[in-house]
């Protein structure tokens, strides 16, 4: 009987041809471009929607009222920073809104992350916390800031608190997910050696749940930028989103897109920051 000359599509041809599209560069997968690759790609996107957008104002396809021109968005920028915004200096509305984020967001680690640990690793406190996160996970931050302000009045407090329940939900149901991403045989096999249950905690479970919760903080950033602009609606005098919501009662569309820009440029530097960490913290992630 005659040999079979074709390739197999399992087995060692299947294996060699798998060995021959390894990536040759570093941070690259099976059949994913690299990190320069996806640069490229980043900065031709973003230059192609520019170049729409500058297009579509100079030919007058949308009124200025609805869409302003990059120029006029960028001569406001100029005018607000020269001038400030109702006689508050510009970088000083950053500062505010900053820090009412990140004071909340670091408040979120601090409680959910353990929380969101133990939950994974004891029932009762999964039976006795998960329901209330739940509860209001998805309810809108807008439906209970009333409720925030009839508690804890119209001041930094209430503010903040409605930041930090946006946030909290995932970086504590982030935290309790990545439990399970700890094989049960290292479990054993720490504890067969004499390990404690901190020791086990420490060593064996938190490395394998690290990379769930970074992902989960980058996602909590993201609700507690996306919050700010509900957290600055009542009694605030000063912040970005104080900025664009007073900007747009008076049809200030480019001072609003410009607010818009400068929240997005802030949440998207974080977001490189949290991936860089991800990078140096949990190498492994994706290659195992």
């Amino acid at each position: 009987m005659s040999a079979d000359n074709s390739v197999p599509t399992t087995g060692a041809g299947f294996l060699g041809r798998l060995s021959r599209s390894r990536p040759s560069k570093p941070g690259e997968t099976y059949g994913v471009p690299g990190q320069g690759d996806t640069f490229k790609l980043s900065l031709a996107t973003i230059g192609g929607l520019l170049l729409f957008w500058w297009l579509v104002t100079t030919l007058g396809w949308v009124k200025p009222l609805f869409v302003p021109s990059p120029q006029a968005i960028a001569t406001e920028f100029a005018n607000v920073l020269a001038n400030g915004f109702t006689g508050t200096p510009l970088w000083e509305h950053i500062a505010i809104s900053t820090a009412r984020v990140f004071g909340a967001f670091l408040l979120a680690c601090v409680i959910g992350i353990p929380l969101g640990l133990a939950m994974g690793m004891s029932p009762a406190a999964r039976g006795l916390f998960d329901p209330p996160i739940e509860f209001y996970r998805p309810i809108p931050p807008l439906a209970y800031l009333p409720l925030m302000i009839i508690w804890f009045g119209i001041g930094e407090m209430s503010k903040v608190l409605l930041i930090f329940l946006s946030v909290f939900a995932p970086v504590a149901l982030g935290a309790r997910s990545g439990v399970r991403s700890a094989a049960i045989e290292q479990v054993h096999a720490a504890y067969s050696f004499g390990a404690s249950r901190w020791q086990v905690l420490r060593q064996v479970i938190l490395p394998a749940a690290l990379p769930e919760i970074l992902t989960a903080m980058r996602i909590g950033i993201g609700f507690g930028w996306t919050t700010l602009v509900a957290a600055e609606m009542v009694a605030a005098t000063k912040g970005i989103g104080y900025m664009v919501l007073s900007a747009s009662q008076f049809l200030q569309t480019p001072t609003v897109i410009m607010g818009i820009i400068i929240i997005a440029a802030i949440a998207y530097a974080f977001d490189m920051l949290m991936r860089y960490v991800e990078r140096k913290a949990v190498p492994w992630k994706g290659k195992v």
